[in-house]
């Protein structure tokens, strides 16, 4: 049995740089994070042994003044700093630079065009509803924003008015593509200018550009073992992908699922090329549990 891990799984830039502010600031006394600081149990659960509290918007409203509140790479919509504000709540801001520059880019947008009386415009957000990252983009607009997943979602658009289209920054390229496809098609058939319609691709390159990566390695082995947390929509995505080329992949959040997965394979183990994967929000450490679990395991 030969195990690899994928070199290119594990935590973006965004998470990584969060997961550090996250230890820096524990180092200087008790803080809190608004929100599971990843989608990853056992991440969250290895930070909260090191003193990290987990909250949610209620306990925010309620927290004494001069706590301490670490926001995650997603970011957050403007209420949330104005509540902090409001309650002398100090703020740790680790959302990820990629998704600050896309909310400055989506507020800029709104507050220049949302007094066009003759044509009011639409803010159109590709991605993912009540993910954390679209609440916040969504906060930039007053939450005037329409979020749609896919093209079977056109429906919830105006297409009298003007559109401005961005993209949540892991959502998939060819998705949104087809988005921007799709819609310039039905202002040809309703023959509206197509000046009407203005497309931003805010698709974050170094989480993107891990599909087709993930989709050589999972190629690449006999059988794929996944790592990811069940609450993360970049697993599911990057799972999906695995499974396309390569049907023998198996999903896990722990090591403790590995035997019970592998019981219901035909395989014989001894024999096999085994190759371990993960989400931008998988720890390399978890992935070398899987690797370890499996070589006292054969």
């Amino acid at each position: 049995m030969v195990v690899s891990i994928d070199t290119n799984s594990g935590f973006c830039f965004g998470v990584t740089r969060a997961i550090q502010a996250a230890e820096s600031e524990l180092q200087k006394g008790a803080l809190c994070c608004l929100g599971d600081i990843v989608h990853n149990g056992q991440e969250v659960a290895r930070l909260e042994l090191q003193g990290l509290q987990t909250i949610d918007y209620d306990d925010l409203r309620t927290l004494p003044s001069h706590s301490r509140v670490l926001l995650r790479a997603h970011g957050e919509p403007p209420a949330t700093y104005w509540i902090a504000q409001q309650r002398g709540i100090e703020i740790i801001d680790a959302t990820c630079p990629v998704v600050k520059k896309l909310q400055d880019r989506i507020r800029a947008c709104y507050e220049t065009h949302r007094n066009d009386e003759s044509l009011p415009p639409q803010i159109i957000i590709y991605g993912q509803p009540g993910h954390a990252e679209v609440i916040g983009l969504q906060g930039q607009t007053n939450n005037t924003a329409i979020v749609i997943e896919s093209v079977d979602q056109l429906d919830r658009i105006d297409f009298s008015r003007p559109i401005y289209l961005f993209s949540q920054t892991t959502k998939s390229v060819e998705g949104f593509r087809a988005l921007v496809e799709k819609i310039l098609s039905v202002y040809r058939n309703l023959g509206i200018p197509e000046s009407r319609f203005e497309y931003h691709d805010t698709i974050c390159r170094s989480v993107a550009n891990r599909v087709k990566e993930l989709r050589d390695f999972a190629r690449a082995n006999d059988l794929v073992i996944f790592v990811g947390g069940a609450k993360s929509s970049n697993a599911r995505v990057l799972y999906k992908n695995c499974v396309e080329v390569n049907p023998n992949t198996i999903f896990i959040s722990s090591p403790d699922e590995v035997e019970d997965k592998l019981s219901t394979l035909n395989f014989k183990l001894s024999t096999l090329k085994i190759g371990i994967c993960g989400a931008t929000s998988t720890p390399l450490w978890l992935m070398e549990q899987v690797r370890d679990k499996l070589s006292r395991n054969p």
